[in-house]
């Protein structure tokens, strides 16, 4: 404080009220600057809707505020100190509301994630439950085909058209049924495999969710550091 203010004694041509004033300026000390505060929980996806909303609408007035500071700053004796005290007031109340931005986005990530596991679990429980009571009801094994009747002594016409429809029906209804019951099982080995290809996907998708929470540990703790570090001072040069 000392070395800009001697600084600006040399280099501008001052009365003694001015600087009498810029003595008392000084004196009074810089005025104190906001102090970082944590972040609001979030507790829904709306809430944190309302939240990322809100951080954008204040960034704007934070970028506002600041270059206000800056334009009254430079009307004033000691610049450079009010500058710093500008730059440091405008990185805390970002900082601040970049923390809020970072849980709520956080919060969205992980509520979307669940709602995706749910939604699978509860297909791969429906589907379970369709294949224990499949199981417990197994497909019947295939007939063997009726074997025909000898053909019997010459009958009536009638009497043989209508013996002979009713074995073409009964022998079209077993191939029928033949059918279905292979059908059953291959349904039952296709439900299968597709259980089983879910179940590996699900696990996949766990241990990538994990390993993206510990990236995202990692760089919001990298953040945190970085945002300590002080801004460089501008000198005037005049």
């Amino acid at each position: 404080m000392k070395a800009d203010f001697v600084t600006d004694i040399r280099a501008a041509r001052v009365t003694p009220a001015l600087l009498l004033a810029a003595l008392l300026s000084a004196c009074a000390g810089p005025e104190p600057v906001p102090r970082e505060v944590p972040a609001p929980p979030v507790t829904s996806v709306a809430q944190a809707d309302q939240q990322l909303a809100a951080v954008a609408r204040e960034r704007a007035a934070i970028e506002a505020r600041f270059a206000e500071r800056e334009r009254v700053c430079y009307d004033k004796f000691f610049v450079n100190r009010c500058l710093d005290e500008a730059r440091e007031r405008r990185r805390t109340a970002l900082a601040a509301q970049r923390a809020i931005e970072v849980q709520a986005e956080r919060f969205k990530r992980q509520a979307i994630a669940d709602e995706r596991d749910r939604n699978v679990a509860e297909a791969e429980r429906r589907f379970q439950e369709q294949e224990a009571r499949m199981a417990a009801t197994p497909p019947k094994p295939a007939a063997t085909p009726t074997p025909v009747p000898p053909p019997r002594k010459p009958t009536a016409p009638g009497r043989a058209a209508e013996r002979d429809a009713r074995l073409r029906a009964a022998q079209q209804q077993e191939a029928a049924d033949a059918g279905k019951r292979a059908q059953s099982v291959r349904d039952y080995a296709a439900r299968k495999a597709e259980s089983e290809e879910r179940q590996r996907k699900v696990a996949e998708r766990k241990a990538e969710k994990a390993a993206k929470a510990a990236r995202e540990a990692q760089d919001a703790a990298a953040k945190g550091t970085g945002a300590k570090a002080a801004d460089p001072k501008v000198i005037d040069i005049k």
